[in-house]
């Protein structure tokens, strides 16, 4: 199988550091949609290797992390629902072929876009409203760019091996 297009956006090439940060940000979020995109719900769901790891856990799992580290930690709200509990914490990986990836895609973008209007209202410098203040809006941008990437690099992997498809 091929992938679609590539129409992922790319960061400046000259841009200032914020432009620079959130660009490269975006490109790792709009590259795990472009690898997940065209493969069937049984295929997202499907353990490839031991542990629960699957392109649709995967999804879920950033989607959990943009609203928490995002919404929670920056912006300070409170009762937000995860899929990771104390009891279950690999909760947001447990996903079946009667999952849809559709839903799963669009969940990952809401939030996305969920962390995007957060981040709009904080200066790099800003300090998160949760955990003491100890982290700064630039920090989180950039944990949540090296986050993005690790877990696409295992999308990758798995999306090569579920159907062959390939690409930068």
């Amino acid at each position: 199988m091929t992938l679609l297009p590539d129409e992922r956006p790319q960061p400046p090439e000259r841009g200032g550091e914020r432009e620079s940060i959130e660009g490269f940000l975006e490109l790792q979020r709009a590259s795990v949609v472009w690898k997940a995109t065209g493969l069937s719900d049984a295929d997202a769901a499907r353990r490839l290797l031991p542990s629960l790891t699957t392109v649709s856990g995967l999804v879920r799992h950033l989607a959990d992390v943009e609203r928490s580290w995002f919404r929670e930690d920056m912006a300070g709200e409170t009762g937000l629902v995860y899929r990771w509990s104390e009891e279950d914490p690999d909760g947001e990986f447990r996903v079946t072929e009667a999952d849809s990836l559709a839903e799963i895609l669009a969940d990952y973008e809401q939030a996305c876009a969920e962390s995007r209007a957060v981040a709009a209202r904080f200066a790099l410098d800003d300090r998160s409203a949760a955990q003491d203040g100890r982290f700064t809006l630039r920090w989180i941008l950039l944990h949540l760019t090296e986050e993005t990437a690790r877990h696409l690099g295992h999308i990758d992997i798995l999306r090569e091996l579920l159907d062959g498809a390939v690409g930068e």
